[in-house]
């Protein structure tokens, strides 16, 4: 009796994982919104950043260490999201995404890099080195969205 007893505690458990797995699964719709959301913010707190290095904004060291580090969290955000599942919703994501994921993981890398080198030019207080900085990260988004992003 016992070994049916924990024969069937064993089947339960391992079912329980299963199904808790399954759950935890975010649908790929989920995931593509949840990405879209990170870039939308990472766009809303570089804006104001080009805008002082474009000299069309008048440069504010406080909002650039305060979103520089607003950036280097949510740069981190939306890569899960990329996940192989989403291939088919509809977004702006290119197809080279999956195909070459080498240099996609790159592009992710160079912005991260980046976001970090304009968090340390943030704290230094060197205009012209935050606003060059500002700049670099341009680029990476840039790069970014020409290589694995549609037209928009």
């Amino acid at each position: 009796m016992k070994r049916k007893l924990l024969a069937a505690t064993a089947v339960a458990c391992v079912g329980a994982a299963w199904a808790l797995d399954a759950l935890a699964q975010a649908k790929p719709e989920t995931l593509v919104k949840q990405r879209q959301a990170a870039m939308t913010l990472q766009g809303k707190y570089f804006g104001p950043l080009a805008g002082m290095a474009q000299g069309k904004l008048p440069y504010d060291a406080s909002i650039v260490q305060r979103n520089a580090g607003y950036l280097d969290v949510l740069d981190k955000l939306p890569w899960d999201g990329f996940d192989p599942r989403t291939r088919d919703v509809k977004s702006a994501a290119l197809p080279a995404i999956w195909n070459e994921p080498a240099k996609f993981r790159e592009a992710q890398e160079r912005l991260q890099s980046e976001v970090s080198r304009l968090v340390s030019a943030s704290k230094g207080g060197d205009e012209g080195a935050v606003k060059a900085q500002i700049g670099a990260l341009g680029k990476a988004c840039g790069n970014c969205h020409e290589n694995f992003r549609e037209k928009q």
